[in-house]
């Protein structure tokens, strides 16, 4: 979740609680995560047989905070599985956010208020999430799951690496045989606050189909500090405890929202490498929400992966714009090590949704983007990354 410099969400929901019919609970999503109007993109026909060839990643969205039936098409927010199948998504991360202080910005944060607890209350999620964040973790988790059984055709929540080839090969059928393709689906986490200080709750995500946990979100937490908390501190021993738990289950590691001493220590003590898994690139878009350029290239010289957004972290938001991130970050990382991040309905406002993916496409092909490149950037990287770093 980021957007710090559009309304709060404390804002927009003190004047939703005047409203009490509760259908409406679904208009917190939609006022927060807008796409500008535009006229539609031109898709050459040589980019359109491109895009519908790849497999297209993204490892990152926030969908499942808001009171949306994902399983239907919608023209609120970024992300539902129709419009994940219009812009041809195989692989979507779908991450969970439990808690975001009140005025949140990119420079300084404290955890002591918190948005999520009056947007839980709003939506009617259960009792328990009110005052737990690992509960507000499993029930989100637990919505994905309950989209999957109303749509097993059209859901696959991936688990193991036999999973997702799985997945791939029935998505390769589908289309082959003029069918909607499966789109698969991963559960990630935004900060492990929601472990509530107990080394013990990683399992329990884990069981809940967690495969990728970002450390920190907008504040420190036991683990240590955020990029934007107040100490700027590194790993705590409970936070190498947890890494070294991570890495024993085989849970991919994010580190968006870390602080750099946090991310130093990370790269010293994971046996894996790890994702950063929304951001812009610093050499583009000097804002504090990006690592600097050389703690990128520590990341990626270990093997990481770094997943460029849609949003104010690459500072224009154009598709011209993101495709200069990317370009930007294959010159400074190398082609195997950049992906996709877009940080959709993460309370962000963005030039297109999940739908309209194609004009990347389009835009690298304009800039003389090679077809290794694009492959790789668009969904390659994602793929080859999950296959040997997902659990057996």
């Amino acid at each position: 979740m980021s957007n710090p410099q559009k309304a709060t969400l404390t804002a927009i929901l003190v004047m939703a609680l005047t409203v009490s019919n509760i259908g409406c609970a679904g208009l917190i999503g939609k006022k927060l995560n807008k796409v500008e109007p535009h006229e539609p993109y031109v898709i050459s026909q040589e980019a359109k047989e491109k895009h519908d060839s790849l497999i297209i990643a993204d490892w990152h969205c926030d969908s499942l905070l808001w009171a949306k039936n994902l399983t239907q098409r919608s023209n609120s927010g970024h992300v539902d599985f129709p419009r994940l199948v219009e812009g041809n998504v195989a692989i979507q991360m779908f991450t969970v956010v439990t808690k975001s202080p009140a005025g949140q910005n990119y420079e300084e944060n404290t955890g002591e208020s918190d948005n999520i607890t009056k947007l839980a209350w709003f939506q009617g999620w259960p009792s328990e999430t009110r005052d737990s964040l690992l509960a507000r973790a499993t029930y989100q988790a637990g919505k994905l799951h309950r989209f999957q059984a109303k749509r097993p055709e059209q859901i696959r929540i991936i688990l193991t690496r036999g999973d997702l080839d799985n997945a791939l090969v029935a998505r390769k059928i589908a289309i082959a045989g003029g069918k909607t393709p499966p789109v698969a689906s991963l559960i990630g986490l935004e900060g492990c606050h929601a472990l509530e200080g107990k080394l013990e709750n990683v399992q329990v995500l884990y069981d809940a189909g967690y495969r990728m946990i970002g450390l920190h979100h907008f504040f420190d937490n036991e683990l240590g500090g955020s990029l934007h908390g107040t100490s700027n501190a590194g790993l705590t021993q409970f936070g190498r405890d947890v890494v070294r738990k991570l890495d024993e289950l085989g849970v991919i590691i994010d580190l968006a929202h870390s602080s750099p001493r946090v991310a130093e220590d990370v790269l010293e003590l994971t046996t894996r490498p790890v994702v950063v898994s929304h951001t812009g690139v610093y050499g583009v878009c000097p804002v504090k929400r990006n690592f600097h350029d050389a703690l990128m290239k520590k990341i990626a010289k270990k093997g990481g992966l770094i997943a460029i957004g849609y949003w104010e972290a690459v500072c224009d938001t154009t598709p011209a714009g993101v495709v200069k991130s990317i370009r930007y970050a294959i010159d400074l990382v190398g082609e195997d090590h950049v992906s996709l991040g877009s940080d959709f309905d993460g309370t962000v406002t963005t030039k297109f949704d999940t739908s309209e993916l194609a004009i990347l496409t389009q835009t690298m092909m304009d800039q003389g983007f090679s077809d290794s490149e694009i492959t790789k950037v668009m969904g390659g990287n994602a793929v080859r990354f999950l296959m040997e770093y997902l659990p057996e």
